[in-house]
């Protein structure tokens, strides 16, 4: 365990942005359901839940990070992929379902980089 851990000023705030935008589309999808089902009329009526659900996970995975555990970057992988199946069931492309997920992944992944020696990578457990 490393007793000296400081966090770069970029991953906090990219950490509490994914919280603060997680928990808001979280809540969006479940507000603006009846939007959306307009938008995507072939989406199957569990879809907007379950995203819900994925962003109240991701601010799990957001805390996880914030308390230096490398589990939380792995639940970020697996909630994307989950959201790609989903958004493809919704009618989007693979390919924009998987761009959106691939850049949040690579960008999270570049924030925790910051650093050198003591990134936030290199400090997780």
């Amino acid at each position: 365990m490393i007793e000296d851990r400081r966090r770069h000023g970029c991953l906090t705030v990219w950490l509490v942005f994914m919280i603060i935008a997680n928990l808001s589309s979280a809540v969006g999808n479940l507000a603006t359901g009846s939007f959306l089902r307009q938008a995507f009329p072939n989406a199957p009526g569990w879809t907007m839940p379950v995203m819900s659900v994925v962003g109240l996970v991701n601010v799990a995975w957001a805390v996880a990070l914030l308390q230096w555990k490398k589990w939380g970057f792995y639940g970020f992988v697996a909630t994307a992929a989950v959201a790609v199946v989903v958004n493809m069931m919704i009618g989007m492309s693979i390919v924009a379902s998987g761009f959106f997920a691939f850049v949040g992944i690579a960008l999270l992944y570049g924030v925790l980089q910051i650093g050198g020696d003591r990134s936030g990578w290199s400090q997780l457990e």
